[in-house]
């Protein structure tokens, strides 16, 4: 039995350890949850009203398509097969992200408020799941997994300190006075 502080001695230890195969479960998810949420995005960007979060949102839908072929790489890093798993997680996300389209007005500020909403919950979501697959990885000695993880993890902060920086700017208070 190993102590805290003991560290996986082969290749073949680390890719049989109950924390590889978390970590390739949690790799999947991911992957699944990108795959679709780049699908997501595209109706939101169409449901937004403003200019501003239109852009941004067509935007990171495009780091998205980055961030599946960069998971795609952390596959290929540590020699297995990119591979989806469903993610209920990002499912339930997107779809609370449809039901804000839905209950609200078309062309509302307070539309693209709940769709600011619904994108920064996706976004810590996704936040959560890079820092913790980078820790992983690192913790596994795949640190070129790892550096691909951390490049993710820095553009979904990135991400949703503009969503704050836009809804604070100017979409909350002027969603405010909008009338039902």
């Amino acid at each position: 039995m190993r102590t805290k502080s003991s560290q996986p001695e082969t290749t073949t230890e680390v890719q049989e350890s109950a924390l590889n195969e978390l970590f390739l479960d949690e790799l999947k998810d991911i992957y699944w949850a990108e795959k679709h949420l780049a699908k997501a995005l595209v109706k939101m960007a169409k449901a937004a009203t403003s200019d501003e979060l239109r852009q941004a949102i067509e935007n990171h839908r495009g780091e998205t398509e980055n961030h599946i072929t960069r998971l795609e790489d952390v596959f290929e890093s540590i020699g297995e097969k990119a591979a989806a798993k469903k993610c209920p997680a990002m499912e339930g996300l997107i779809e609370e992200g449809q039901e804000i389209i839905k209950d609200t007005e078309d062309g509302s500020i307070t539309r693209d408020a709940g769709l600011i909403s619904s994108a920064q919950k996706v976004e810590h979501y996704e936040i959560a799941s890079y820092g913790t697959l980078r820790t992983l990885a690192l913790t596994l000695g795949y640190n070129e997994a790892a550096d691909l993880l951390e490049a993710t993890l820095k553009e979904e902060k990135t991400c949703d300190e503009l969503l704050t920086q836009i809804a604070e700017s100017w979409i909350n208070q002027e969603a405010s006075t909008e009338k039902e």
